[in-house]
């Protein structure tokens, strides 16, 4: 039996990047909000305990134990690395069902992945968002860029993006810190791609979410390279850092960890949701928590999971599925495809410091008159380095020659992978599995994604163009790399909860509300019409800051 609790104005489920932006931006504008995580709470800098430690500081070096790999089977496929196993979901307690191979890296706690994320952060543009509508595949965007452009300026504003201005039609500029710098060997092969390929391949700095100058109250990133580990610093954005101070300074935030949500409470008569319900995550006492709005935020699939377990007695598919696309269309971006190769001379040269992001590539594939046998494209991402005492010095196997070689660095290298769209193929889907539970005996998520001939093309061009710039710009020993993928992998995953600008065939509005319950809003990853090939979050802050404000309207209007 459920216990009713206190009410709010405003509920968010999930205090990820998608959730800590609609805290922050709901309490500003004086709602009270109850923000609900699974996980457990990660307090801002003493919630790191393997940032300030070094390698032989920790059990295993940093290293897999047989027991956590064991104990992690999924994440050990990519992800998995002693210093913060704790912040990947367990496995055990959260199974899903793989009905193709899918990897799912989740992160259940106060953060979630925005501990996690790689940082790169890139506006789309009209190429994006008119892509559906020119070639057919989905349903078209609701918005444009137009609609977005000053969503993206207030969170990049916030949240602190280095990068720089390029002027390139395909990838917006925004409102920018300074950029990190390229080293030597990126600035010596960005000026000869730009000359071999007329400018139609550039390779810039990453726009990355890594402070490269104090900014609104936080540090300027310490070129640690172990961002994964938490930033007591505060140089990259997360929730910790950045939006959830800001949103308990208001005092209109309550933070509820060990929370799990299981279904939005829905009024059928009103026609709007009333609340969430919600396991306590170590007592297993069922609450009820009333809301004026509901936010979900807690990651595409878990987002889509919570939709298609409320209102069941309404929609048997779930709340929202009335179109008959809640689940469908699942995206990611494929990639681990690419090439690698050796960089003569600079031996007099070599890093300072640990960057914490490298090179990239925007799209020109399928762009300003080039045609490919595929549709969408394709970025890389990428770095040059001096190789160093890990390498491999196969003639030198021991002793003094093999100390001496070890104590110099190596040759430069470079490499980069592909980061390509998957297209929002119906056929891909997450389902319920009633018949699996999950450690508080919830159905899980059952996985049939895969990537077609489509994306398979262009895994080719990923690999073969890779390949071509780096002897184009003169490397030697060039290697075409393919380490494969699984769907999920990217951790990019999108769709299955659409935006639309039809109730018959999309699941979301253009305002991220769920077209049969416009008080519930959907503003992380579910919400995504189509994939892009960039990295996506720098979107989701951006719906998630324009929902917010679009709530707080309708709300002052009572039209929720």
């Amino acid at each position: 039996m459920s216990v009713s609790t206190h009410s709010y104005d405003a509920i968010v489920v999930g205090s990820g990047i998608s959730g800590g932006w609609a805290a922050k931006e709901l309490t500003e504008k004086g709602l009270k909000v109850l923000l609900l995580e699974r996980g457990p709470n990660v307090e801002h800098i003493t919630g790191y305990p393997s940032a300030l430690k070094a390698p032989w500081e920790l059990p295993h070096r940093g290293k897999k134990s047989r027991e956590l790999i064991a104990e992690r089977p999924i994440s050990n496929r990519d992800l998995l690395h002693e210093a913060n196993a704790e912040w990947w979901a367990d496995e055990q307690d959260c199974p899903y069902t793989e009905v193709k191979p899918f990897d799912w890296f989740r992160g259940y706690q106060v953060g979630g992945r925005s501990l996690l994320w790689g940082r790169h952060s890139y506006r789309w543009s009209d190429f994006d968002f008119e892509a559906n509508a020119k070639d057919g595949h989905g349903v078209d965007w609701p918005i444009r860029y137009a609609d977005l452009a000053p969503w993206y300026d207030h969170v990049e504003s916030f949240a602190g993006i280095s990068g720089s201005i390029e002027g390139l039609p395909q990838l917006p500029d925004g409102k920018f810190l300074p950029p990190f710098e390229l080293n030597c060997v990126e600035k010596d092969v960005a000026a000869r791609l730009r000359s071999q390929f007329g400018g139609h391949r550039r390779l810039i700095m990453g726009r990355l979410a890594n402070l490269s100058q104090p900014h609104a109250g936080r540090v300027n990133c310490q070129f640690r390279d172990k961002c994964w580990l938490g930033c007591p610093f505060g140089a990259y954005f997360s929730t910790q850092s950045s939006t959830l101070p800001v949103a308990v300074a208001t005092g209109n935030l309550t933070l509820r960890p060990g929370s799990i949500v299981t279904r939005v409470l829905y009024d059928k008569d009103a026609k709007r949701a009333t609340g969430v319900e919600v396991i306590d995550a170590e007592t297993h006492q069922t609450y009820d928590y009333q809301a004026k709005i509901v936010f979900l935020c807690a990651s595409a699939f878990n987002s889509t999971w919570v939709l298609m377990n409320s209102a069941t007695d309404i929609w048997p598919e779930g709340l929202g599925s009335s179109s008959g696309e809640l689940g469908h269309n699942a995206m990611d971006h494929h990639f681990r495809v690419g090439a690698f190769g050796q960089v003569e001379g600079y031996l007099d040269r070599i890093v300072a410091g640990r960057r914490p992001g490298g090179f990239y590539i925007p799209r020109y594939r399928n762009l300003f008159g080039d045609k490919r046998d595929y549709l969408r494209g394709f970025g890389y991402q990428g770095a040059a380095s001096r190789l160093g005492w890990e390498r491999e010095v196969p003639e030198l196997g021991i002793g003094a020659p093999l100390k001496e070689a070890l104590s110099q660095p190596g040759p430069w290298v470079m490499g980069m992978t592909g980061f390509g769209e998957i297209l929002p193929y119906h056929e891909n889907r997450i389902t319920l599995d009633r018949a699996k539970k999950d450690k508080w005996g919830l159905p899980v998520l059952a996985m049939d994604c895969e990537i077609k001939e489509n994306e398979l093309k262009m895994r080719r061009d990923m690999q073969d163009d890779a390949a071509e710039m780096l002897e184009a710009a003169g490397l030697k020993k060039v290697i075409k790399t393919s380490a494969g993928y699984n769907f999920g992998r990217g951790i990019h995953e999108m769709g299955t909860a659409r935006m639309g600008r039809d109730p018959k065939t999309s699941v979301l509005n253009a305002h991220s509300q769920v077209w049969d319950a416009p008080n519930v809003y959907v503003t992380d990853g579910a919400g995504m019409t189509s994939g892009n090939c960039v990295n996506p979050s720098l979107t989701y802050m951006a719906l998630t800051a324009r929902a917010a404000a679009h709530a707080v309207n309708e709300l002052k209007r009572r039209n929720l």
